[in-house]
């Protein structure tokens, strides 16, 4: 369990989320994934790093259940800081980041695709923010990295998902294919981009993060302020405690 790396073929690093039951990352987790993404990154030999994860689905965000133990705001601010951390080393990774995407992709997963350089995802894959159902805000930063404007409000407004498939017709998703296929097809296209010249290629992702319209470090560090604003009036709180419930209230 944890954050494992491993290079399946020379120039690409494979760095592997498997928290169960959900891939939902407590504080020390995000840390963990940021420190692995940046060693990947930093590794002369590699080119092109997959981030990809084990169980039922790519990423459920923040471990809610972490928040709830806590009396004050320590993990909050500790999730706070390690999603924004995991986050911006995936955008500044020194070599480009193909994420590979199956199942759920929620909350901080929609941070971490949103800052990858391209996506690969099954067909069975849904992206969405659910922050609002869960006592939080964030990542819209990343969902309109995704999907156009008014789409990204009315998803986020609403807490619903969209598809692989639809996310694909946007153009943000590289390839939608069958679960079964999905390693080798994230393997395939991180394939291609390693076989360029390893200096060129880190110059070119330099380039393209020096172009990028939005600084995305600035912009989800000015949504994180509401999501702390939100836990200091226990509007977080009050909505986080019926987190679960509705699931099993049936």
């Amino acid at each position: 369990m944890g954050v494992s790396t491993t290079s399946p073929e020379k120039g690409i690093s494979v760095v592997t989320l498997d928290f169960p039951p959900v891939n939902a990352l407590p504080v020390r987790g995000w840390y963990d994934l940021a420190d692995a993404v940046r060693a990947a990154g930093r590794d002369p030999e590699i080119r092109c790093v997959v981030l990809a994860a084990e169980g039922r689905g790519f990423n459920a965000g923040v471990d809610i259940k972490e928040l709830q133990r806590d009396p004050g705001h320590d993990a909050l601010i500790g999730a706070n800081r390690g999603c924004y951390e995991a986050f911006a080393a995936v955008h500044e990774c020194e070599v480009p980041v193909v994420a590979a995407v199956h199942g759920f992709c929620l909350g901080g997963g929609i941070g971490l695709v949103g800052n990858a350089d391209a996506i690969v995802a099954s067909d069975d894959a849904t992206f969405g923010l659910p922050e609002l159902d869960r006592g939080a805000l964030g990542a819209a930063t990343h969902l309109a990295r995704l999907v156009p404007g008014h789409l990204m409000r009315a998803l986020y407004y609403t807490s619903r998902t969209a598809t692989a498939a639809e996310l694909h017709a946007h153009g943000s998703i590289w390839r939608v294919v069958p679960r079964a296929g999905l390693h080798a097809a994230a393997l395939e296209l991180a394939r291609e981009i390693a076989r360029k010249d390893g200096h060129l290629i880190r110059l070119a992702k330099a380039a393209i993060n020096g172009i990028d319209p939005v600084d995305v470090r600035r912009s989800y560090r000015f949504e994180q302020g509401f999501t702390f604003e939100a836990a200091l009036s226990g509007t977080a709180d009050r909505v986080r405690d019926t987190f679960g419930k509705e699931e099993t209230s049936g």
